[in-house]
């Protein structure tokens, strides 16, 4: 998806990081209430200081719905968060991304013309009333709303497996078309008790999804091909290193990274999961960490009895979260002082409407 961020004024792109924080910390104080900071885990150091609220995509959409006297609701996280935040929360509420630039390579990996057609082909193939689509909240709001038109919901990382089963068990689906992280849709299914065979991967770039008509008749879940370009990175091989080295340590993995590394780990889970996790270990644990850096770098800090690392030795940042950093924050808050709103993030309201359905589905799953 093309987003185009203007470069900025002089006075934010050479300033020094103390005159960043200054004029920040100014226009937080002269905006007071009006203003609701959020910060994603996966946020750099600097500007998770200036964030009012850190969590998950999920969790930092909820508490802007929670905060309905903020004016201004500054997400600091990348696209589609800011589009789920600007769903949840009240029409005269404003929701920015600092640089629209800051998206999401997993969430881009699945279009709303990609997944329409793919829906179109599959209703050619099998009996597409018994198939619900499922998609992770790393998505855009365009395909939120095509899973609340068409009896689907939205999952998070935490409860995927819920979602998956409200859908076969209670909805009588005899197949999810899953997307837009076939590692996430993957993991789960193997905890339910699916078996690879049972899996297919669609690749919206060929034909049919890359299948014949029978794997698409004989798959329970259809994973769309794509993935976290962080998480994909971690490898059995980093397992492998790093219990050789520290036999007793304790290996906890995001599920969004392949099924062989997930399989080595001690424990999976969501990134409130991981924090939670740490923290629960006894003091002198060693643990390695399969997610974003950034994430990892700040559960070392606020856990310093404990040894933790990140588990893939050659750390990689999320580019696209970096984004967001000081000079736009700063550029951002001072023209909201002076009351002039930019990067707003508007969802349409039909798109808003079914959006809303799978999130709420979701909600009474879970």
């Amino acid at each position: 998806m093309l987003r185009i961020q203007r470069p900025l004024p002089e006075r934010y792109s050479e300033a020094s990081e103390s005159d960043l924080q200054a004029m920040i910390t100014a226009a937080k104080a002269t905006l007071g209430d009006q203003l609701f900071i959020l910060g994603h885990h996966y946020q750099r150091d600097d500007v998770i200081e200036f964030a009012d609220a850190r969590g998950d995509s999920f969790k930092l959409s909820v508490l802007a719905q929670e905060r309905p006297d903020a004016k201004y609701i500054v997400f600091c996280g990348v696209h589609f968060m800011a589009e789920s935040a600007d769903i949840l929360t009240s029409d005269d509420q404003a929701v920015i991304l600092p640089d629209l630039n800051a998206g999401c390579s997993m969430a881009d990996m699945a279009n709303i013309d990609q997944v329409e057609e793919a829906w179109e082909v599959l209703s050619e193939t099998i009996d597409i009333s018994k198939v619900i689509p499922i998609t992770y909240m790393n998505s855009s709001a365009a395909i939120k709303s095509f899973v609340g038109r068409h009896g689907g919901a939205v999952c998070t990382s935490s409860n995927a497996r819920a979602v998956l089963e409200w859908a076969f068990n209670e909805q009588g689906a005899e197949k999810v078309l899953f997307f837009p992280d076939q590692h996430l849709g993957r993991n789960t299914g193997l905890a339910m008790g699916y078996t690879l065979d049972q899996m297919q991967i669609w690749n919206p770039r060929q034909d049919r999804g890359g299948l014949s008509e029978a794997e698409c008749k004989d798959a329970s879940l259809l994973l769309w091909k794509g993935h976290c370009t962080i998480h994909q990175r971690f490898r059995p091989e980093h397992v492998d290193a790093f219990r050789a080295e520290h036999p007793d340590g304790v290996v906890i993995i995001h599920p969004e990274a392949p099924y062989d590394t997930c399989a080595l780990a001690d424990f999976l889970g969501s990134t409130s999961y991981i924090i939670n996790k740490v923290s629960e270990l006894p003091a002198g644990s060693t643990v390695a960490i399969g997610t974003e850096v950034h994430l990892v770098n700040r559960v070392a800090q606020e856990n310093p009895d404990k040894t933790i690392i990140n588990l893939d030795p050659l750390v990689c940042p999320c580019s696209t979260m970096f984004r967001i950093d000081l000079p736009h924050m700063a550029w951002i808050l001072e023209n909201l002082v002076e009351g002039k709103v930019l990067n707003q993030i508007t969802v349409d309201p039909e798109t808003t409407e079914w959006s809303k359905v799978a999130l709420d589905r979701m909600l009474s799953i879970t």
